[in-house]
């Protein structure tokens, strides 16, 4: 294999990988789940499509609590039933705000039904409309949901359905606080209820606490349930660049596992410790935390109707609360952008995850490393993008040499070559034979040109996935008219001077000697120039970057090796 047809079927490769992203994303989206005996939620009633009242029913749909074998707690085998969603008219709802949250809190449920992200504007021009993560518009709806589910058949608990009280329907955290908590309080035939959201300053976490109250004479057996709920808006995807959004599952023995969309609806169940759930999208992400040592049965639900709700959730163990004591059940919620300084921080295991580079982790985590480190001193990530390019070309230059000496060594030999095909014409095996008494004369390698590019591929699509899934190049600015590096560049300078810096590589390699493979590399530039106008401006950066150092290594070395006799 020559070099030239190893960077035909590289190039042909990823444009396939790009096709192939568009694909999942136009033919393998989830469809809508027909409903059947077998459906993981069945519907009784016709199906309420508003999400202003949907859910809010009279028996309020409580998911029932297994029965303790002990005095303290068990493992939870069953779930929730029919939860389905209750948000509400929203006039009533609670308003809390912090130095990076907007959010609004239904007094039914205690559901969090809005939340936006002050510092992340939608548009680079419109900074003050912000992305909503949560709303309950019904083409972007995302909600959060949490309650209790007794086990007790005489004394109740709060579902999310239940109508909780309020002291004040305004929270806001001033400069001079830390944390601020949002109280709602519930009570029953001798059961109280505390269910309380705490926010911290500069923190992505929202704590979520159900503080019980047994003020009767019997034990009170409670487990707590979390949820997400949302719609597949196929909007949001960012045209040929594919990224994932659904459901994903953590547990300490299969460690990271996506749940698409279209597998919500077998009622997908694990029962494990120290687990969580997320519901991401390409740069951000909701996820409910449990707490160290508490056991969780983790559910999948699909509410049918014209547009598919899917439930991701977990329901704990069961726990006793003696007569006459108080005992309280945490749980954290993280809403917001995939930023790995923050992950790191959660009170779970390996929450950075979220971030997927795929099966190039390994890979793509020191390369990640190294660029957040680059930034740090530059302030620049388009800056960084050519840094890190640089840095990635030195690191790989004696492979990089070895590969462009060897291609240097076959231009020299292409008119030999030639007159070997002019002689044998087309007897493939007299010429393969001659072809071989040639390089070995000449001590050249065939494949020493392409092995060394071989090694190099899983650095640079590691690169690529890292540039792809940091949320940090989201609308940061590179310089003049680049003002959003996630975002194609406007004027489509940089993927039209890729295309000249990739016509200007094929230059310097050797012509292959078959007519069609020359067509197509002859066609190469242009092709990859249109797929680039539509790829994020600091993936055409790094790439053509990458370009511009091949070019000038190439040319020194290959012009050293051509110049002697």
């Amino acid at each position: 294999m020559d070099n030239q047809r190893l960077f035909l079927y590289a190039a042909l490769g990823l444009i396939s990988l790009v096709l192939w992203q568009q694909w999942q994303f136009d033919y393998n989206s989830p469809t809508q789940p027909q409903t059947s005996q077998n459906s993981s939620v069945q519907n009784t009633q016709q199906p309420n499509n508003n999400p202003a009242t949907a859910g809010n029913t009279s028996d309020g749909n409580i998911p029932t609590a297994p029965q303790p074998t002990s005095a303290n707690s068990q493992q939870n085998n069953d779930l929730p039933k029919n939860i389905n969603n209750n948000a509400v008219d929203n006039s009533n709802n609670i308003k809390v705000l912090t130095d990076l949250f907007e959010v609004s809190i239904s007094p039914v449920g205690g559901t969090i039904q809005e939340i936006k992200l002050k510092k992340y504007p939608v548009t680079v021009k419109d900074k003050n409309n912000v992305l909503k993560l949560m709303t309950t518009d019904p083409i972007n709806f995302f909600i959060a949901q949490s309650g209790l589910s007794s086990a007790s058949k005489d004394l109740p608990a709060p579902a999310h359905t239940e109508q909780y009280q309020t002291d004040n329907n305004s929270y806001i955290l001033q400069d001079n606080q830390d944390t601020i908590s949002v109280p709602l309080k519930w009570q029953k035939n001798g059961i109280e209820v505390v269910k309380t959201y705490v926010f911290k300053k500069d923190s992505y976490q929202i704590e979520s606490h159900h503080t019980i109250k047994n003020n009767t004479n019997k034990p009170f057996n409670v487990s707590q349930y979390h949820q997400l709920q949302r719609v597949l808006n196929e909007d949001k995807q960012s045209g040929f660049l594919y990224t994932y959004t659904g459901g994903v599952l953590y547990n300490a023995n299969d460690k990271y596992q996506k749940v698409d969309f279209d597998e919500f609806s077998s009622n997908q169940n694990q029962t494990n410790k120290d687990g969580w759930l997320a519901m991401i999208e390409h740069y951000f992400l909701a996820a409910w935390l449990p707490v160290e040592d508490e056991t969780n049965t983790y559910y999948t639900k699909t509410i049918n109707n014209n547009n598919p709700r899917y439930i991701l959730g977990k329901i704990s163990q069961s726990y006793v609360i003696p007569a006459n004591t108080a005992k309280t059940l945490k749980s954290t919620l993280y809403a917001g952008p995939k930023i790995q300084k923050r992950l790191e921080q959660a009170p779970v295991k390996d929450l950075k995850l979220t971030v997927d580079y795929g099966i190039l982790t390994i890979i793509a985590d020191p390369i990640f490393w190294v660029l957040d480190k680059i930034h740090s001193f530059v302030g620049n990530w388009g800056w960084s993008i050519v840094l890190i390019t640089i840095l990635i070309k030195l690191l790989l230059y004696k492979l990089s040499a070895t590969s462009y000496r060897s291609m240097a060594k076959m231009k020299k030999l292409a008119p030999k070559i030639q007159s070997l095909k002019n002689r044998y014409g087309d007897d493939k095996q007299k010429m393969g034979v001659a072809q071989m008494e040639l390089f070995k004369k000449e001590k050249v390698n065939p494949l020493g040109g392409c092995l060394p590019v071989v090694a190099q591929i899983p650095v640079f699509i590691a690169l690529y996935w890292v540039l792809l899934e940091t949320v940090e190049l989201r609308q940061a600015p590179f310089m003049l008219w680049i003002t959003d590096l996630s975002a194609k560049d406007p004027y489509f300078v940089l993927p039209i001077t890729m295309g000249i810096t990739m016509f200007l590589q094929q230059k310097l390699n050797p012509a292959p000697a078959d007519p069609m493979q020359q067509k197509l590399f002859m066609a190469l530039p242009f092709v990859f120039t249109v797929f680039f106008a539509f790829f994020p401006a600091g993936l055409v950066l790094y790439w053509l970057m990458n370009n511009v150092i091949s070019i000038a290594q190439q040319y020194y070395i290959t012009r050293g090796i051509l110049n002697t006799k």
